[in-house]
């Protein structure tokens, strides 16, 4: 899983995805018909087909932050979220500020326990009370860091017994599901587009955008979801379990799933003994929310990658549950002309 480790590993938050733009034109290239980037960034990667027009997008984007202070005198940065953080996850993490000159490491730092107060104790950590120590004084900071600078967290890529784990693996899971499939596809009928989208952690844009120009008949979103399969957890509150399967999403706070291709993915999964299982998620959603309704309408699915600690830096998904995803998304590809799309 060379590929997945670099795509984890490498920066890229909203609006600043260049670095994986690369990859992912470099990975296929020589396994599309043409590959494009439109006007905000989107990859868009054809395979040509006579079949139905189906967009299969997993997003590049990162949660992250944007430097929006630096301190003149002591050097300490403050930082703008960009995408959704819990604080809790953030305190003493390593950082790197993307400048001109090139990465500025830096830590989250925060009061050692031993001063603490009894209040400061029991208060959970904000945003507003993060910073960023670059170890540069005043005068040597602002020479190599600049209000807007990106800003990501530091994680290598790891296996873990039969887990992978690192950061970003929401979504470069699903990038990474895309890549592989496109690369593995057989015959198929499909008039095939996979787009690795930006900007999805703030408002899902590149898939409204590149959904717009693309005008698919069949959208799948790729994406990671929440396995909270973890002590202390409820059963009823796992969402997906590690190692159950690749999971067909009925229902999430942005879309709902074309009822025909979550059957037609089912009977896929079953007929090629591929591990599955359904998944409604109550909060959160993917590109298919913005697919969905683009033009006159798409009928939407979305193939997701169990994982545990999602937006954290440990994020962890099943060897197993990515290699069914690469396969029931093939399987789907070469099929999906024989979808039934009726409601």
């Amino acid at each position: 899983m060379e590929l997945l480790k670099r795509l984890s590993e490498t920066p890229g938050i909203p609006g600043r995805e260049e670095a994986m733009r690369v990859i992912v034109r470099e990975a296929l290239s020589s396994h599309v018909d043409e590959i494009n980037v439109d006007r905000l960034g989107n990859v868009i990667a054809h395979k040509k087909g006579t079949g139905p027009k189906v967009a299969v997008a997993a997003h590049m984007d990162e949660i992250g932050f944007l430097v929006s202070h630096l301190d003149e005198e002591t050097g300490f940065l403050r930082i703008d979220p960009v995408g959704g953080f819990d604080p809790r996850t953030l305190i003493a993490q390593r950082v790197a500020v993307h400048s001109r000159g090139g990465a500025t490491y830096g830590l989250i730092g925060t009061k050692p326990v031993h001063i603490l107060t009894d209040e400061e104790r029991k208060k959970a950590p904000e945003m507003k009370d993060l910073f960023v120590d670059i170890g540069l004084s005043g005068k040597e900071a602002k020479e190599q860091v600049r209000v807007g600078d990106p800003v990501t967290l530091v994680q290598t890529f790891a296996d873990a017994g039969n887990l992978v784990t690192g950061k970003a693996l929401d979504d470069r899971l699903g990038v990474y599901v895309g890549i592989e499939a496109v690369r593995r596809l057989g015959k198929h009928k499909a008039d095939v587009y996979f787009i690795a989208t930006v900007q999805e952690e703030v408002g899902l844009r590149g898939a409204r955008t590149s959904a717009f120009a693309v005008a698919p008949d069949i959208g799948v979103a790729l994406d990671a979801t929440i396995a909270c399969d973890i002590p202390g957890v409820p059963a009823h509150e796992h969402i997906t379990r590690l190692g159950k399967g690749v999971a067909v999403k009925v229902k999430d706070a942005l879309s709902i799933s074309h009822p025909g291709l979550v059957q037609f993915l089912v009977n896929l999964a079953e007929e090629r003994k591929l591990p599955y299982q359904l998944e409604i998620l109550p909060r959160g959603g993917t590109d298919a929310g913005a697919i969905q309704p683009a033009r006159e309408g798409v009928a939407v699915v979305t193939i997701s990658i169990p994982t545990r600690y999602v937006h954290t830096v440990v994020e962890a998904a099943h060897k197993e549950d990515i290699e069914a995803a690469i396969n029931l998304l093939v399987a789907f590809l070469e099929t999906c002309h024989n979808a039934d799309l009726r409601l």
